[in-house]
């Protein structure tokens, strides 16, 4: 299953789930728990039956053996559970209406947590009693079983969790600021990931939520397996502590679900220390609650997890009666804290911080110049706005390693770099999180990986252009069949010599490929890069031009049929023909984004590193020195280095001139449309009315 297909999976899931929620009434913390109860059944059963055949067998060897072993231990081997025919979904699914389905759930979530300990009380249970107590509602756990099948019986692991993850996003974003406090945005956690890089270890998550951040290493992981040398152990075993019970058990379905080991305990960090943390760990990630002001100071004076590098205080000195019950001005610096004790000697951090600790005074100063003097912060990012659920204003990463190379710090801006969601959310693509974490690997001297991430750009482009191609062909010949004049035929023509110049650019691409497969020069390779993207430029221009005279084409065509229409007084036809048109005319528009979507980010990356080595970029990346800190008062705030670029949209005056009066034209064309609608609502609400 590739990208696109699970994300029209993950939304027709998502879609068909929330239909009934909103059907029911319920809200989504009622709702969130049994839904990602069913998905983990639906995970459970499909790893058991693709292990089926073989523990039945080892089971039937073994029987009347001394070393025979019940089935249930056998299976627990093979593929982490056991299910009793009553836990099975296609047992579930296939229960007549009439029976309590919400009892056949709990008993099927008492029998998983049975043979599998570690799961103990964390799966959904009476949960199913409450979504079926009106008659509205009764038979909502058996409409969920039904959707939730669909999911195919051969999904891997790792895209069921996924699916997972994608719904704890949907709910968090429906519940607002609650859901925000157990779900940190899956695009940022991978920032966060690929910028430490975590190759194996112990992972520590001090405020953990629903496990997102242990999930993310764990695919880094994956991903990134073949980069090992001698085939060292890259395992993640991971550690969570979280105060909410409930949110503790989403993190370990989400756990279960990922194949993760590890362990997630409740616990208060700031009074509690679950797993003796300090200086215990290879990775620490978290993302904390900012600005909590209600933390005791006496608490956490003298626990050197918080104290090592000083504690926070308030400005003046509390009143007699007072003393004894001071709190800390916020706990922001406890939590910075508490990441740099928790490492090992050579362990790595990220962390989600308010910005307005990069610039805190009094003591978090201190604090801070003092993380800054033991060399333990790598770098800073500063993240765009409306990225979580319960943050709108911008928030900043910290980036800590313990075995930094150098003296300098790392500052990204990445304000502007983020994909629209909707009005109010915003995420990083996958491409974005690459462009941005290469910048570090750059740093590092590593830049190979820098014309390796170019190679990959190069290779989905040129796959991307040739299925736009294959498109464009017939929604081509659709416009022409629609357009009755023959510069609009002309037009359409045009354009489709246009994108037959991908022949000649297949060519080029291929003879690039063949003559630097493998390992070459680095310099040698990067030359040649720069030259095959040249190569897309007059490419990518006709088609540019293409689409342009094409569009002014259509919307002629589209001012003559609303005159017509105007004069005849009929629509109808009309208005088909030109909604035809302008879906017709969306459609090569959105394939021509499709295409030119990686040669774009080839251009981003070249355009800022043309050496395919690290440099610093104005308004992104800046590598400060120890003066540069001292100069800004050791501030941590990435905006203060990196300065600021206002970019060119790179539009001449004419071309502006002419996009202008073409949204002119454009908007003449509504008016008029609207002009005629207004006369057509007006006639027949006479005639219903009787006052024609």
């Amino acid at each position: 299953m590739n990208k696109e297909q699970l994300k029209q999976l993950e939304a027709d899931l998502w879609s068909a789930a929330d239909n009934l929620r909103a059907n029911s009434g319920l809200k989504p913390s009622a709702y969130s728990t049994p839904v990602l109860g069913i998905i983990f059944l639906k995970f459970a059963d499909n790893n058991y039956r693709r292990h089926e055949a073989e523990i039945i067998a080892e089971f039937q060897k073994l029987k009347g053996t001394r070393r025979e072993k019940p089935i249930s231990e056998i299976a627990i081997e093979k593929c982490g559970f056991y299910l009793p025919d009553h836990a099975r979904y296609d047992y579930l699914l296939k229960l007549p209406e009439e029976r309590n389905i919400a009892k056949a759930l709990k008993e099927a979530m008492k029998a998983i947590e049975e043979y599998k300990p570690e799961l103990e009380g964390a799966l959904p249970k009476d949960e199913y009693f409450a979504l079926t107590k009106t008659e509205q509602t009764r038979n909502l756990p058996n409409q969920l079983l039904k959707t939730f099948s669909n999911i195919p019986a051969d999904l891997s692991g790792d895209l069921f969790g996924q699916i997972y993850e994608y719904f704890l996003g949907e709910f968090a974003r429906g519940e607002g600021q609650k859901g925000g406090e157990f779900f940190t945005p899956r695009s940022v956690v991978r920032l966060m990931v690929e910028m430490i890089e975590p190759h194996g270890g112990k992972v520590f998550d001090p405020a953990c939520g629903s496990g997102g951040m242990f999930v993310q290493s764990a695919h880094f992981v994956e991903e990134h397996r073949k980069e090992l040398i001698n085939g060292a152990d890259s395992g993640v075993y991971v550690y969570g502590q979280e105060k909410t019970p409930e949110t503790i058990n989403l993190a370990k379905m989400n756990l279960a679900v990922n194949g993760l080991r590890g362990e997630i305990k409740r616990a208060i960090t700031y009074y509690e220390d679950a797993f003796d943390s300090f200086g215990a760990f290879d990775y620490v990630l978290a993302n904390p609650p900012f600005n909590v002001d209600d933390v005791s100071l006496k608490s956490v004076e003298k626990d050197r997890r918080f104290n090592t590098y000083g504690i926070p205080r308030k400005k003046s000195k509390a009143k007699k009666k007072d003393q004894g019950k001071e709190t800390v001005p916020n706990a922001n610096y406890l939590w910075i804290n508490l990441f740099a004790t928790s490492l090992k000697p050579k362990g790595r951090a990220a962390l989600v911080m308010a910005n307005s600790a990069s610039d805190a005074r009094h003591s978090e100063a201190e604090i801070r110049r003092t993380l800054i003097d033991k060399n333990l912060i790598y770098g800073m990012l500063t993240l765009p706005s409306n990225m979580f659920y319960t943050v709108t204003l911008p928030a900043t990463l910290w980036f800590f390693d313990k075995a930094k190379a150098d003296d300098l710090i790392l500052f990204i801006d990445a304000r502007n770099i983020f994909t629209q969601l909707d009005r109010a959310h915003r995420e990083f693509s996958d491409e974005q999180i690459q462009n941005i974490s290469i910048i570090s690997q750059l740093h590092k001297g590593r830049r190979k990986k820098f014309v390796q991430l170019i190679d990959q750009y190069f290779v989905e482009g040129m796959q991307r252009l040739i299925e736009s191609k294959t498109r464009v062909e017939p929604v081509s010949a659709h416009l022409i069949e629609v357009l009755d004049d023959d510069a609009g035929k002309q037009a359409v023509g045009e354009l489709v010599k246009q994108w037959a110049g991908l022949n000649k650019l297949q060519t080029r691409y291929y003879q690039y490929r063949e003559k630097y497969a493998g390992d070459k020069a680095i310099d040698q390779k990067n030359k040649a890069q720069h030259q095959l993207r040249e190569a897309y430029d007059p490419f990518f221009a006709a088609l540019h031009e293409g689409l342009k005279q094409l569009d002014k084409t259509v919307r002629h065509h589209e001012k003559q049929q609303v005159e017509q229409a105007q004069a005849d007084g009929k629509r109808t036809a009309t208005d088909r023909k030109t909604k035809a048109l302008k879906n017709a005319l969306d459609e090569l528009h959105q394939e021509m984004k499709n295409a030119e979507i990686f040669y774009r980010h080839i251009h981003w990356l070249q355009e800022r590193f043309p050496k395919a080595e690290y440099e610093d970029v104005t308004g992104l990346c800046k590598l400060a020195s120890p003066a540069d800190l001292k100069e800004q008062e050791y501030s941590l705030n990435p905006g203060r280095y990196v300065g600021v670029i206002i970019e060119e949209d790179g539009k001449t005056e004419e071309e502006f001139i002419s996009e202008i009066l073409g949204l002119d034209d454009e908007l003449s064309v509504l008016n008029r449309a609207i002009s005629i609608l207004e006369g057509t609502i007006s006639s027949n609400v006479k005639a219903i009315t009787g006052n024609a």
